[in-house]
């Protein structure tokens, strides 16, 4: 059994929840009428998906929902469930049982649960449309639509034999795959139009590329030739510098050595060029000499006089001790003490100036002084003890001016001492001047040729000097033009004929070739200022960006057209099988339905016809002709031909009601036994038929029930007979359908 079982809650007038197990072949649904028995069709056709609320009997979603009475409230949303067996994996899924609910809420919203998961309608569709349960509902014939397939348009006939056909799945996956195609193709359309957009920018970038890559190699070319030049020029320099320095240490240092020995030999000879001045210095000498000896006999004539009249002073203090003796006149005491005092003061500063003259008039007034005391003598009288004491302070003056004659000899003897070093030092000179002036004549000779010497080294050592400037410029020129880079030429060896270029072949090279590699440098940088290439990385890194979004495009346009075509083989592969499946079909329907038919009218003949679409007569031109001119498989069209035994009844429009039923229901059975669905679901589909007819309808059942389980919606005890389970539908006051069971096998055994 495939379909095991119905869960209604809240749908139309199933206000609570009711459930209807199927576990028999056929299940019969009875109850009077306006008890809800077609809710439950209907609750078929919305669990699986159904989008016309008109097509069950309703105007909005909200329709579906229980609506509420007296004494039941309204719901706000409604459910239905149905369990389907899966055990033998009829459809595309690893479970055993199936549940497949739908949710209406009173907003309209839907929602579709697939064994507890939320899903898509598109879900639902491709899972029941893989065990041949479609969305034209052919497996469920509600109440009054048995007629449908007879009224309906041989498009609408086509669809719903495709159904029935079970050709469901090819017509989904053909929509998909042209949906998919319409978008691809959509999709290619905006990539050619983006790549569109983007080629004026990606050409503009390219020959910013293309200059950008001749620049790249002018750079090239103007590093390698930094390179040798800076390493060449550099080389040159520091070796050449090296010997010049190396040369010019020698007679640079012999040169400061005869500058310093000229000098002393210049200064000999002006010693010597200067005898007058000499001869003057000896006569300031001997004058100075002359001067101290003067002076010293002077202060000695001094001292004489001095100590003469000591001795007189003496025999004064003698006279004047015997004078006291015998009683005879003397010098106060103060007026002693008074001279004596000026007269200290007096030799004391004389003393302290060493000043001979000063000196001798210190002496002189120091007599004076002596000799007023003295004419004074008679009016005063001195003591013995004034007398000692004026002794004592000529003995001390006379020492003071012996002190003064011993520095005035000394310096007599200094000015005599230097008056002879001068005296042979001037005869020594004289003597050496002419052998001066010949080293002086040979030093300057020397000189002359070591600064000639000197003088060209430096003047190469100038021109290096100005090579490095010109370099370190060339260098900042190059770190400006190619980067930091340039600054490790010295790390690059320089190469010729497979050897390693020396320091010294460098050194030695001829100057014109490396003006001529300047020459070149000149014309690298004058081509690259020409290319006027400025932001290298920044446009590279944007062309790159540019060609890889380009060939990513071009790419996805590649696979797009791939797409396509595998998109329009898919297509063309899925119309050649439905076109066969279903002319195949049609066939087999044919012969089913004639049998059918036949059964139920006793005889006659029916088939089905393939009504080909008419091709349009008129096109604006001749393209669209041709277009037009091909018919598509989709407007094939299915007519019923029917002819009744005994009758020349031959279109359906000549059908009575009855004999309509009973084609419709033999079309529908016919349907039925060529791709059986797991169920059916007829809704009062015998209502019009006699007793004898419902006999042969409840044969027909029996035998349709083999190949697909029935769920049988009736009044007719005939058809209620066949079936082995009974639901019966009730309603009471409160609006409500109730449901009621009753296993008929059960229910005979009972009886018995």
């Amino acid at each position: 059994m495939y379909l095991k079982a119905l869960t209604i809650n809240g749908f139309k007038s199933f206000a609570k929840k009711g459930e209807l197990q199927f576990s028999a072949p056929i299940t019969g649904i009875v109850g009077p009428n306006g008890s809800g028995k077609s809710n439950v069709a209907e609750s078929f056709r919305f669990v699986l998906g159904e989008q016309s609320v008109k097509s069950m009997r309703g105007r909005r979603g909200e329709d579906l929902i229980w609506g509420g009475s007296e004494s039941v409230s309204r719901g706000n949303r409604a459910s239905v469930e149905v369990v389907l067996d899966n055990s033998k994996r009829q459809f595309p899924l690893d479970f055993d049982e199936i549940r497949i609910e739908r949710v209406v809420h009173r907003d309209g919203q839907n929602d579709y649960l697939l064994n507890g998961s939320p899903v898509r309608l598109k879900d639902v569709q491709e899972l029941l449309a893989s065990a041949n349960i479609g969305s034209t509902g052919h497996h469920i014939i509600s109440q009054g639509e048995a007629d449908r397939i007879l009224s309906a348009s041989v498009r609408e006939r086509r669809e719903m034999i495709e159904d029935a056909l079970g050709l469901k799945v090819y017509q989904l996956k053909k929509q998909e795959a042209e949906r998919k195609l319409d978008k691809t193709r959509e999709n290619i359309a905006h990539v050619e139009s983006l790549r569109r957009e983007a080629a004026p920018h990606l050409r503009y970038l390219e020959k910013q590329v293309q200059k950008i890559e001749k620049s790249l190699e002018v750079q090239k070319a103007l590093r390698a030739a930094y390179v040798e030049y800076l390493r060449r020029e550099d080389t040159y320099i520091a070796v050449h510098y090296d010997r010049l320095t190396a040369q010019r240490r020698e007679p640079g240092a012999a040169l400061e050595a005869v500058k310093k020995a000229l000098a002393e030999a210049k200064a000999t000879l002006r010693e010597a060029e200067g005898s007058d001045s000499k001869s003057a210095e000896v006569v300031a000498a001997e004058e100075r000499w002359r001067a101290a000896s003067k002076e010293r006999q002077g202060v000695l004539h001094e001292l004489g006089k001095l100590e003469g009249q000591l001795s007189y002073v003496a025999r004064r203090l003698e006279e004047r001790a015997r004078r006291v003796e015998t009683g005879g006149p003397a010098i106060a005491r103060s007026e002693l003490e008074r001279v004596v005092a000026a007269i200290e003061a007096q030799v004391t500063d004389a003393v302290g100036r060493d000043d001979l003259p000063a000196l001798k008039r210190t002496l002189t007034d120091v007599v004076r002084k002596l000799r007023i005391l003295l004419e004074r003598a008679p009016s005063a009288t001195d003591d013995l003890e004034a007398h000692e004491r004026e002794r004592g302070e000529l003995e001390r003056s006379i020492a003071d001016l012996r002190n003064g004659m011993a520095k005035a000899e000394a310096a007599e003897a200094a000015a005599e001492a230097a008056y002879q070093t001068v005296r042979q030092n001037l005869e020594t000179e004289a003597a050496g001047a002419r052998e001066a002036e010949r080293e002086v004549f040979r030093l300057v000779g020397e000189q002359r040729t070591l600064e000639a010497q000197v003088e060209r080294i430096d003047r190469e050592l100038e021109g290096l000097a100005r090579d490095r400037e010109e370099f370190k410029r060339e260098l900042e020129e190059g770190v400006a033009l190619l980067g930091r880079a340039v600054m490790q030429y010295y790390q690059v060896p320089l190469m010729v004929d497979g050897g390693e270029v020396s320091p010294e072949a460098m050194a030695a090279e001829d100057r014109n070739i490396q003006r001529t590699r300047r020459h070149e440098l000149e014309k690298l940088k004058i081509r690259l200022e020409e290319l006027g290439v400025g932001a290298t990385d920044d446009t590279m890194r944007e062309w790159q960006e540019a060609k890889e979004r380009d060939e990513f495009l071009a790419r996805e346009l590649a696979d797009l057209t791939s797409s396509v075509e595998k998109l329009s083989a898919l297509i063309t592969e899925l119309s050649a099988e439905l076109h066969e499946q279903f002319f195949a079909g049609i066939d087999k329907i044919s012969v089913e339905f004639n049998t059918f038919f036949t059964l139920m009218f006793g005889g006659g003949e029916a088939s089905l016809t393939r009504v080909e679409p008419k091709v349009r007569a008129k096109a604006e031109d001749e393209e669209e002709q041709l277009a037009d001119d091909e018919p598509d498989e989709n407007d094939v069209g299915i007519e019923l031909n029917v002819k009744l035994p005994n009758k020349r009844v031959k279109g359906l429009e000549m059908l009575s009601g009855g004999e309509r039923a009973l084609t419709s229901i033999a079309l529908i059975f016919a349907m039925s036994q060529v791709n059986p669905p797991p169920f059916i679901i007829l809704d009062e589909t015998d209502a019009a038929l006699d007793e004898a007819n419902s006999r042969r309808y409840g044969d027909l059942i029996e035998a349709l029930a083999k190949k697909s389980q029935l769920i049988l919606i009736t009044h007719n005890r005939e058809t209620m007979s066949r079936a082995s389970i009974l639901y019966g539908i009730t309603m009471g006051s409160d609006g409500v359908s109730k449901l009621l069971s009753v296993r008929l096998e059960e229910a005979l055994a009972v009886a018995k």
